[in-house]
């Protein structure tokens, strides 16, 4: 019983390790580009916490891609193929095409572009209230994800690590 609440331990302050270690790393770029395009850094910084499992996940480490962004048919950079939720004509699960990046900065870049840029997230813009929660909800309402529950995680990972500080 011991050795597994030990296990239990010290998998949780890894995770939470990375975690803060990520925050740290990434929180002045969030800043930054908050400061360039409106997105609140909280939610750059708990997107990218979720979709990348903190940097550590296939998409982070294999291509830099911190936001989990298809390729789109416009996306004239590198491309990865991962298997995610794409079908083909036989319903069979296929490789989907992701944004590959050189850098994590180019990642945390082409995220706010194409936020800013898309006519399906402008209306987020366009919202009298631009706290994290509004952006949460806006993101899952306008299709950023397909997960039903992805405002209410963005915004529990908001509120567990205190991000909406790096919005002031």
């Amino acid at each position: 019983m011991f050795k597994i609440l030990l296990l239990w331990c010290t998998v949780f302050f890894t995770a939470d390790n990375v975690r803060q270690n990520y925050i740290q790393n990434y929180k002045d770029l969030a800043i930054v580009e908050m400061n360039r395009t409106g997105i609140p850094a909280s939610i750059k910084l708990a997107q990218a916490i979720l979709e990348s499992s903190s940097g550590t996940s296939v998409f982070a480490t294999s291509s830099n891609n911190h936001f989990g962004i298809k390729c789109k048919t416009y996306w004239k950079g590198d491309k990865y193929y991962h298997k995610d939720d794409d079908l083909n004509d036989k319903g069979e699960l296929i490789k989907s095409c992701f944004r590959s990046y050189a850098t994590v900065v180019d990642s945390y870049i082409d995220h706010s572009n194409f936020i800013t840029q898309s006519p399906t997230y402008s209306l987020i813009f366009r919202q009298e209230n631009q706290d994290y929660r509004t952006w949460a909800e806006g993101l899952q309402y306008y299709g950023y994800a397909t997960d039903p529950g992805y405002a209410a995680k963005l915004i529990s990972i908001i509120e567990a690590n205190e991000l909406y500080v790096f919005d002031k």
